[in-house]
């Protein structure tokens, strides 16, 4: 599986961009864009939104794959990553039951 990095370099190298002009249109340093790339930065989440509209391809898509990332990193190095990641599923679908069901009862 391609990290949100490895996706972004993808869609630069296949519009045969150079990382300065994506790097200028996010007004960060081409060092920046570079390490991004390669893993070893993250890009925020605005970030993320901005190159979706640029390379117009889906928000979504792209979101995933930079949240993703972000939880890999977070319980990579733990024994039991995957229980964990099954609980925190879970808890994730009480907690999105639970904020819609609030939201019938807001007048």
């Amino acid at each position: 599986m391609k990290n949100i990095g490895e996706i972004l370099r993808e869609l630069r190298e296949s519009k045969q961009l150079p990382l300065r002009v994506i790097a200028a249109y996010l007004d960060i340093d081409p060092a920046i864009m570079s390490r991004i790339e390669r893993g070893q930065r993250k890009a925020s989440r605005e970030q993320i939104i901005k190159l979706a509209a640029y390379f117009n391809v889906s928000e979504n898509e792209l979101l995933v794959a930079w949240l993703s990332d972000k939880v890999v990193y977070e319980v990579l190095d733990e024994d039991i990553a995957l229980q964990a990641l099954k609980v925190a599923e879970e808890k994730v679908k009480y907690q999105t039951k639970d904020n819609n069901s609030n939201k019938n009862f807001e007048i």
